[in-house]
């Protein structure tokens, strides 16, 4: 083939072609188009080959090489960006609302939750599983198309300027940030870093005169919204900005009723809906699906049900039987925001006897001992009857708990539990994603 690079208009009308994008070649369907990109220890053009006799129609390379070797294979100069670059082409030609959402805890439940009330109403698409960087984003994107109606697209990011990258591809017309918390401090440089690089989505939306939805009982968030109605002073901001849980004269607030084992809301209306989410932190979820599906125009009875019907199997706020236990399985992500919040509503949830599985905080960089030593004294004031500890940064939480289990491996914690099972007892299993720490429930 030509050793000429593609332009974006170039490869967008190649990947028109394609029936969808895929960067693994285990994932190739009939005629895609086969991203390869490169990390620490692979380099995707090598599979190239792989992908095409699987099925792939193209393979986006940015080896020449490896592209003088196919005709089937497109040269850029790096696949990455033009993956990124083809994502936002696309993006542009599409006419529909694209709703962003960012925030240090609580962005996959919420995308999920929001994504369930708008199905009531619109075909709607929303991020799959966590694609939610700068390459799921794109991922997200490129999987949308003329027979969806709207789209929610999750945003994660562990340090500044992320966020302001993903916005420029995604181009929200609508957007939230759940909450700013405690969540990759090692990459954001601290809780302001985090702050910042959060906020950047509200900086978006402002600078291109979009929605925003603000939670209006979290004052930080109420700060950031402020500053920046400052910082731009007269200039046109947000479109609309809309504030939830929303109060008029002719109703009452979305109101917390109980949060055993599961929350359970009235409505403005008066409803009680009984959900299948634990915890004040998803009550928080919960009524920004509420509002942003008010504002889209579905009924407050769709909405209801859509929330009260969701019930989540990604390892995020599980609540499982085992035998004559309920375990409340949180595994998926942990922070030491996430972690106080878990362990402050587990110790007011009413129960005749209470055990803790906890594991490591990822990415804390220098405050990690700080941390985990922090959320050592927090257990100990909440008095559960068993604790028990996984991983090496754990330690540093024993000083204030010297009758808690330590582990610093799971196999030796797969072998206690299985010594040592327990009964009629409610227990909260939470830590990093690393610490995969769903797999104790077996065991349980």
């Amino acid at each position: 083939m030509s050793m000429d690079m593609l332009s974006t208009d170039q490869l967008y009308h190649k990947f028109l072609e394609c029936t969808g994008v895929s960067t693994d070649t285990r994932r190739i369907t009939s005629d895609c188009l086969f991203v390869a990109l490169k990390g620490a220890s692979f380099d995707g053009n090598q599979f190239a080959r792989q992908a095409l006799e699987a099925g792939a129609r193209y393979a986006l390379v940015d080896d020449p090489a490896i592209a003088d070797s196919d005709a089937r294979c497109l040269l850029v100069a790096d696949s990455l960006t033009a993956l990124q670059d083809l994502a936002r082409h696309h993006r542009q030609t599409l006419t529909f609302p694209v709703i962003g959402l960012t925030g240090s805890n609580g962005k996959t439940t919420t995308k999920e939750l929001i994504a369930a009330v708008l199905s009531k109403k619109y075909r709607t698409y929303a991020t799959v599983g966590n694609l939610n960087n700068h390459i799921g984003v794109p991922l997200t994107l490129l999987a949308l198309n003329e027979q969806h109606e709207i789209a929610v697209i999750e945003m994660g990011a562990n340090h500044q300027k992320e966020i302001e990258l993903l916005c420029s591809i995604a181009q929200p017309t609508h957007g939230l940030i759940t909450n700013v918390g405690k969540a990759h401090l090692e990459g954001f440089g601290g809780i302001e870093g985090v702050r910042k690089g959060k906020g950047e989505l509200y900086d978006y939306l402002a600078q291109h005169g979009r929605t925003v939805f603000i939670n209006s009982r979290d004052k930080t968030l109420m700060a950031m919204y402020r500053e920046r109605l400052k910082s731009l002073r007269s200039e046109t901001v947000f479109a609309e900005t809309i504030f939830y849980p929303a109060v008029d004269a002719s109703s009452q607030p979305v109101e917390l009723l109980q949060e055993s084992p599961v929350v359970v809301y009235r409505d403005p209306e008066g409803r009680e809906v009984t959900t299948h989410l634990p915890g004040r932190y998803n009550f928080d979820n919960m009524t920004a699906a509420l509002a942003i599906g008010d504002y889209f125009g579905i009924s407050p009875e769709e909405s209801n049900r859509a929330v009260a019907d969701y019930n989540p199997t990604n390892n995020r706020s599980q609540v499982i039987t085992k035998g004559t236990n309920t375990v409340l399985l949180d595994a998926y992500n942990a922070n030491p925001s996430s972690m106080a919040a878990a362990i402050r509503q587990f110790a007011a949830t009413p129960a005749s006897r209470k055990a803790v599985i906890l594991g490591d905080m990822y990415e804390l960089g220098n405050e990690s001992e700080a941390e985990h030593a922090a959320l050592g004294k927090l257990i100990a004031e909440s008095k559960f009857d068993l604790v028990i500890l996984a991983g090496k940064d754990m330690h540093y939480a024993l000083e204030f708990l010297p009758k808690a289990y330590y582990f610093p491996d799971k196999f030796s914690l797969h072998n206690w539990l299985m010594d040592h099972p327990m009964t009629d007892t409610y227990i909260l299993v939470k830590g990093s994603r690393g610490m995969s720490l769903e797999t104790v429930v077996p065991f349980i």
